[in-house]
């Protein structure tokens, strides 16, 4: 085939089903000839068998078209983001990596990540994220980042894209370069990192060139503007050639390909102007365009690159490079690629993985009341008061989750009771809270990112006026102590995953040791 009928290698596309290709998807495949698929856990995603079934279709499907295998790609990071959930292994995450400060954890949870999703037919992962979180009003990255010391980070990092890449699976370390230093959602608009190119190589990039050191095959971009780099009218990192070519081919010399994020967040434009996005992008230096379901942008974009190589606007040597570039992660999973038995997804060998890095995240910041470890008599009650989990972004799928704790607490006492309350409790749901909890001898409160929500800090702050014993659990974000530092008992998880309620739970009643150290700065923190 000539250029213009291999352009589609380029482009990854999505779409909705879970048990075989839709129409639409099979139109696109010979309409487009793409290089691959995303897949989503809202669009197609049940459980492993399933999965697998629906790679092995798509793949027949190709092969009957006469395109190459296709790449398959999904967000399976641990933590927060698990695009597979449903029968998989539940590992904490990367910042509970973080705590543990293990590289030996780092790359047996990319083995983990990496087999069971070869098991499943899925040969790319968006994973890992290797942005440094030095914000703590980050809302997009927080607990998806190892931590805030970018040395720490690097050495993860290149663990995890090689524990990742030994399963035959290709990793992907983003959001270069560098998404831990913005305060709002590149979902939603386009974030700004004011910072020099100097403090860049100093705090940003050290994980990416660990990554691209330990062989990562992609590095994804990130929907930030970077203006000491690209002047006052900045673009997003994935439309800046200064960026993609300049500083992540020539300066770091990767030589892999490079994908941009999600192409429908805000940061970019949208409507009639993806495609012109899209040309933007592939100009800078894309090699992959991740597109999502919409069939219109499908299709805006397909047309808009088809037009740009034949008027020259994209550079024809340069188009095909890109080309090379992509086929030769296909050579490389066509040779390093297995397909494991689907036992192995969520087995007991992983489970035990994830209950390491549990055991060894959980982390007391402080305990100056010597609550710890928990002693009560028998007839006690303990009040558990936890909030209503929900996704904080897009790039989150807690909600899919139903939290453990309070049956992780009963192991080790019989009278604990469970009070959920609204994630951003208002006065009523406060003083509820606190009627109901009157006459229990200890108190445990969850948070989630209560640093930014006021309703659980004002929680937190009526609790704590009643002298009752009372331990608060940062069950995601560690900085939440900064909103109410008169509490006296502090513990974070970085998860909620059921292995670190267990390893909690555990910890709590002195039946393990408190291993975990934070791997942020609490601010204001003595």
């Amino acid at each position: 085939m000539d250029l213009s009928q291999t352009l589609g290698q380029k482009l990854l596309l999505a779409f909705e089903g879970k048990q075989s290709p839709s129409k639409e998807i099979i139109q696109a495949l010979k309409s487009y000839h793409p290089a691959g698929i995303t897949l989503f856990r809202s669009l197609n995603i049940e459980n492993p068998p399933q999965v697998r079934s629906l790679t092995e279709a798509l793949q027949r499907q190709a092969k009957e078209i006469g395109l190459p295998p296709l790449l398959i790609a999904t967000d399976q990071e641990g933590g927060q983001l698990m695009a597979v959930g449903e029968g998989t292994t539940h590992l904490p995450g990367n910042m509970a990596l973080g705590a543990c400060g293990s590289v030996d954890l780092a790359r047996r949870a990319g083995e983990v990540l990496g087999r069971e999703l070869a098991a499943m037919g899925i040969n790319v992962d968006y994973a890992p994220c290797a942005d440094v979180n030095v914000n703590p009003n980050n809302p997009v990255v927080g607990i998806r980042s190892f931590g805030e010391d970018p040395e720490k980070v690097a050495q993860l990092t290149a663990a995890m894209v090689a524990g990742i890449q030994s399963q035959g699976v290709a990793a992907t370390a983003k959001h270069f370069p560098g998404h831990g230093d913005v305060a709002n959602d590149s979902h939603y608009g386009l974030p700004t990192l004011p910072h020099s190119l100097e403090r860049l190589q100093k705090v940003e990039l050290p994980p990416f060139r660990a990554a691209i050191s330990a062989g990562t095959k992609l590095i994804m971009t990130a929907h930030i503007s970077l203006p000491a780099l690209d002047g006052p009218d900045a673009p997003p990192a994935t439309l800046s050639r200064n960026i993609l070519q300049n500083l992540l081919r020539r300066q770091l010399g990767f030589e892999g390909v490079i994908v941009t994020d999600a192409m429908d967040m805000r940061a970019i434009r949208q409507g009639e102007f993806l495609g012109q996005e899209a040309i933007r992008a592939a100009q800078a230096g894309a090699d992959l365009l991740l597109l999502t379901a919409d069939t219109k942008d499908q299709e805006r974009v397909a047309t808009a690159l088809t037009q740009a190589l034949k008027s020259g606007e994209l550079d024809l040597v340069e188009t095909r490079n890109s080309i090379n570039r992509i086929l030769e992660l296909k050579r490389w999973l066509s040779i390093h690629a297995t397909m494991p038995e689907l036992s192995v997804v969520g087995c007991a060998e992983h489970a035990q993985v994830a209950q390491e890095i549990a055991e060894n995240s959980i982390t007391l910041v402080r305990d100056r009341q010597r609550i710890l470890p928990i002693q009560l008599s028998t007839n006690q009650r303990i009040a558990l008061l936890v909030p209503e989990i929900k996704d904080l972004t897009p790039a989150d799928t807690s909600s899919y989750l139903k939290l453990s704790l309070a049956d992780a607490l009963r192991e080790y006492h019989p009278y604990v009771d469970e009070f959920v309350f609204p994630f951003n409790p208002q006065e009523k749901d406060i003083a509820a809270l606190l009627q109901q909890v009157e006459k229990h001898a200890l108190i445990i409160i969850g948070t989630l990112n209560a640093y930014s929500q006021h309703g659980q800090q004002a929680l937190v702050h009526e609790v704590m006026k009643r002298r009752v014993p009372t331990i608060v659990v940062a069950m995601r974000l560690p900085y939440d102590l900064a909103a109410f530092p008169e509490v006296s008992t502090y513990l974070c998880t970085y998860s909620i995953v059921e292995p670190s309620m267990q390893a909690l739970a555990k910890a709590m009643f002195g039946f393990a040791e408190f291993r975990g150290r934070l791997p942020v700065t609490i601010p204001g923190l003595q």
